[in-house]
């Protein structure tokens, strides 16, 4: 705690000797890039999961003072996982959701436009959609059904995002970040109430994303 105070403190008078010299910047823009996704899970229907392309849109607000910057973002996501059933001979399935994520990045600018950035983010579902697996009764075999999912689902997600970013000439930028989810986003706790079975089952089921964005500078006010 005496670390955290102190680290809070040596940021409030950056803050403060940034403002004094007059060095206050804020910037406005839009991004967009590329999700690499997975749902990170367990199900005992599911041999094997793999990641789910999708992207990623919206706006972006960044507060700077000197080499310490703040910028929180409105972000719609497409986000998901790919996995393959037991059941031999079936080909891959997704789960594809969507959400509007709100992240809160504070960000260093280590040389020049290269800035290293941390912070939280709360996402919020949009949609949920993907396959479940009944195994019958009567023939052996399983049955497979797309449907929404949004009853799975927990309708927030908070993440921790890392990640570096590069200013370059004439307002555009570029972001690499990895947003590793905290919470569990597994709406189903026990398996009686869980049929047919989701591709995470009744596990914990936690989101990793890959972002790569491409963004511009609409508006820069210098203070």
């Amino acid at each position: 705690m005496k670390r955290l105070r102190g680290v809070l403190v040596m940021v409030s008078l950056v803050f403060v000797a940034g403002v004094v010299r007059g060095q206050l910047q804020l910037d406005l823009g839009v991004k967009g890039g590329m999700n690499l996704s997975n749902i990170n899970a367990l199900s005992s229907v599911v041999s094997s999961y793999g990641p789910q392309t999708g992207y990623h849109g919206g706006l972006y607000g960044q507060l700077k003072i000197d080499f310490f910057a703040f910028q929180t973002e409105v972000i719609y996501s497409t986000e998901g996982q790919q996995y393959k059933f037991f059941y031999p001979g079936y080909p891959s399935f997704t789960t594809n959701t969507s959400y509007i994520n709100i992240p809160l990045m504070l960000k260093f600018y280590v040389a020049g436009g290269l800035n290293l950035q941390i912070g939280p983010q709360i996402g919020i579902l949009n949609s949920a959609k993907g396959y479940t697996y009944l195994t019958s009764n009567y023939s052996g075999l399983p049955t497979v059904t797309e449907q929404s999912m949004g009853h799975y689902f927990k309708g927030t997600n908070m993440s921790l995002c890392i990640g570096a970013g590069l200013d370059l000439p004439a307002g555009f930028n570029l972001t690499f970040r990895y947003n590793g989810g905290l919470s569990n986003i597994n709406n189903i706790s026990s398996a009686g109430t869980q049929l047919p079975a989701s591709p995470f089952g009744t596990s914990a089921a936690k989101t990793e994303v890959l972002q790569f964005s491409i963004g511009y500078r609409l508006l820069k006010i210098k203070g």
